[in-house]
């Protein structure tokens, strides 16, 4: 199971770290992404990061601004952004799955359909 957490209201410009809490036997296994929905729209892919974290993805509008990191002693995965913008405001889900290592070459960690488990999400909104 997957718990995301830190969602809240913020003003444009600002930051937030949000987390995912894993309860998943051997979490360290698995990579873990990061997507974000907004109503009537489908999920999108934000960040990824593989199993060791020392692969990461990121969506082209976040990139520069959000940071994925994890801690496998933790369980937890955060993903910190920066420069926050109106049009970021979303609900945010965690996913986790396995990815193999020569699949970070390719689009598989980007792709919705490649995770197997998911958070309920948490609230980003990014006030103008």
């Amino acid at each position: 199971q997957l718990e995301e957490s830190g969602g809240e209201l913020v003003q444009a410009g600002g930051s937030l770290s949000i987390s995912c809490v894993a309860s998943i036997p051997t979490f360290s296994v698995y990579a873990v992404g990061w997507f974000r929905q907004t109503p009537g729209e489908e999920r999108k892919f934000v960040a990824s990061i593989s199993r060791a974290g020392d692969r990461t993805l990121y969506a082209d509008s976040v990139k520069g601004r959000f940071t994925i990191s994890r801690d496998n002693a933790k369980n937890t995965v955060y993903l910190r952004m920066n420069f926050l913008k109106p049009e970021d405001t979303a609900v945010y889900y965690c996913a986790a799955t396995v990815v193999p290592t020569d699949a970070w070459n390719t689009d598989v960690p980007r792709v919705r359909a490649t995770y197997a488990v998911w958070g309920q999400g948490t609230q980003v909104t990014v006030s103008s």
